[in-house]
């Protein structure tokens, strides 16, 4: 059991900038997921991995991907009070859920550094 949140490099978020929009990605979709699942990730230790994607057009390609096999997504957009505009889409999660099921569509990706 796993969740990816895929950020985007174009936006050049700070990392304290970063971390914050990571961290509403992870709770929300969390949230939006069914009990069971999300106690079982968290049973395993509730593993998060953090990719980077290029832009917003490759974010909401994975979304797309994730949505078709019936993985929990949430999509962020910032609300614009400190560095980025209204509505800026930021990241997407992904789960949790099973990590075979995840990697198929994300597995290919990098770590944030």
């Amino acid at each position: 059991m796993k969740q990816v949140i895929l950020v985007r490099q174009d936006l050049k978020l700070s990392r304290g900038k970063a971390s914050a929009q990571v961290a509403h990605a992870s709770l929300e979709s969390a949230m939006k997921s069914d009990k069971e699942t999300v106690s079982e990730w968290r049973n395993e230790g509730a593993k998060k991995v953090i990719l980077k994607v290029k832009d917003e057009k490759e974010l909401l390609d994975f979304q797309k991907k994730a949505k078709q096999v019936k993985l929990t997504t949430s999509l962020i957009t910032d609300a614009g009070k400190t560095h980025l505009d209204p509505g800026t889409i930021t990241c997407l999660a992904i789960g949790p859920d099973k990590e075979e099921k995840i990697d198929k569509i994300t597995g290919h990706l990098k770590l944030i550094n």
